[in-house]
């Protein structure tokens, strides 16, 4: 692993940390594009990156990158991660994987055409602990999985111009905060038969919190909620017919979590030792996809990313949330 060199699509905050967890893990970073020759130039001088590109067109075009790392606000996510796929580079693109459904079927279609990989950057997934949460539930530790409860709130800017509160930038809870327990969803029961949802809006039309019950043909339930105006516990329990298991605060970083069986006893106790903000681990998972071929990707199939986004979309049209070009 770490063979593969990186360029970075876009400077934002996000960009640093996963740009700060590749070098520190042995990753080649040789590229850096902004929407300015400054932006690239600042990010560039930051990390010791030697080739900084004032247009994300000149980045996918040059020879000394293998993958694109797509870290613009979600509508741009498609359109950035085809620039690169255009170009013939594999991709990682921050999560939600695009805006919508049709756009990310588009985006899977289009990798698949030219064999290349595009994965979803919804780190959690790749987690040391959520590792070995999956092999407890395998193991049938906690019996017959019927319940994951999970959060994810947080106290974020109230500013009626940033990103989160700007229907044009795809704001709101549900597409920054909400993909997370969604997506922990997906991956315990797969595909809901029925989705619930409620949800309330800021001042500026995006969702300020949304509750989501998830459905499986096979009496499961998923019990969801986020919000971007509250701070929450951001705790989740994976509740099965002998046992629950109970991740901590906070449950999709690095965290612990303590198995119980059925009298309430603990049973096994995961902490997790990670260095860095653990976004490693998803680039890892990219590189080893590009060894193995793209129909190797069974943590985070293209497909469950589609599929994830098609949930996320009747969410959307549950609670009235839509953004500016949408019917």
């Amino acid at each position: 692993m770490g063979s593969l060199r990186w360029g970075i699509l876009g400077t934002g905050w996000i960009a640093h940390a996963q740009t700060a967890d590749l070098l520190a893990h042995g990753f080649t970073v040789t590229a850096a594009g902004s929407r300015t020759r400054t932006g690239a130039a600042e990010f560039a001088a930051e990390f010791g990156i030697p080739n900084a590109h004032e247009s994300y067109e000149s980045l996918v075009a040059d020879d000394s990158v293998d993958v694109i790392y797509v870290a613009t606000p979600h509508p741009m996510h498609v359109s950035n991660s085809l620039l690169a796929l255009d170009a013939g580079k594999h991709v990682l693109v921050e999560k939600p994987f695009t805006l919508t459904a049709r756009e990310a079927r588009e985006l899977v279609d289009v990798a698949a055409r030219k064999h290349l990989v595009v994965l979803e950057a919804m780190w959690t997934r790749f987690l040391p602990h959520m590792v070995r949460l999956r092999e407890i539930i395998r193991a049938g530790t906690i019996g017959e999985v019927h319940t994951l409860i999970a959060d994810h709130n947080q106290l974020l800017s109230d500013d009626p111009e940033g990103r989160l509160r700007n229907p044009a930038l795809g704001g709101g809870a549900l597409l920054d905060l909400g993909i997370y327990p969604v997506s922990f969803a997906w991956d315990l029961f797969g595909e809901p038969s029925r989705v619930l949802a409620s949800g309330t809006k800021t001042p500026t039309g995006v969702d300020r919190q949304t509750a989501i019950i998830l459905e499986y043909p096979h009496d499961q339930r998923a019990v969801l909620h986020c919000a971007l105006d509250t701070p929450g516990p951001n705790r989740a329990a994976v509740i099965g017919t002998t046992g629950r298991i109970e991740l901590e605060s906070v449950w999709y970083t690095p965290t612990s979590f303590t198995v119980f069986d059925s009298r309430g006893e603990p049973t096994e106790r995961y902490r997790s030792d990670v260095t860095g903000r653990g976004m490693q681990y998803q680039a890892w998972e990219l590189e080893r996809l590009v060894a193995d071929g793209p129909d190797a990707a069974d943590l985070l199939p293209p497909e469950q990313s589609v599929k994830t986004m098609e949930t996320l979309d009747e969410v959307r049209r549950q609670i009235g949330l839509t953004f500016p070009g949408e019917p």
